[in-house]
């Protein structure tokens, strides 16, 4: 995969996928602390992945510090998203159907092996963002609750892991 192989919707997506599946973990169970203490999660989780994936020409080509640098100067399509669509109620639902949009991009752009392990990212990302922080007070306490588990079984489901 090259970014041209690619038109810029097709980038977006599935770069999209990857975000809007953490950020749905993070909104189901959302608190002013959490939220920012898995967001800082999420963004450790992303900038890692180049190193994490150094043979997957997706996450390079879409995660890579080159390919961020890149993105900034020739400002690259930014990921949209409706307010409305990540709401606690819809936000898992809105990561799923990203995810089932960029799978069909994948699909006859890359090989099995850089898929499964761009499907391993998306849920690796999810699964941080639901270990980040709990549920107590600034973030302690059980660090994985109910819903943000529900939101990770359905995800893990949908990526077929």
């Amino acid at each position: 995969m090259t970014l041209l192989d690619y038109s810029s919707d097709e980038i977006a997506k599935v770069a999209g996928a990857v975000m809007v599946s953490g950020m749905a973990v993070a909104m189901v169970d959302m608190g002013v602390v959490s939220t920012a203490i898995e967001a800082a999660a999420m963004a450790k989780e992303v900038a890692g992945a180049s190193k994490k994936y150094p043979n997957n020409t997706i996450i390079q080509t879409l995660f890579s510090e080159e390919a961020v640098e890149k993105a900034k100067a020739d400002k690259t399509p930014k990921i949209e998203i409706k307010a409305e669509d990540m709401k606690p109620d819809t936000a898992v639902n809105t990561a799923i159907n990203a995810i089932t949009e960029a799978l069909a991009v994948l699909s006859t752009k890359a090989t099995p092996e850089e898929i499964r392990q761009y499907k391993e990212f998306i849920y690796s990302c999810a699964e941080t963002v639901a270990n980040a922080a709990g549920s107590g007070l600034f973030g302690t306490g059980e660090k994985v609750s109910p819903s943000e588990a529900a939101a990770l079984a359905q995800l893990k489901a949908v990526l077929e892991l």
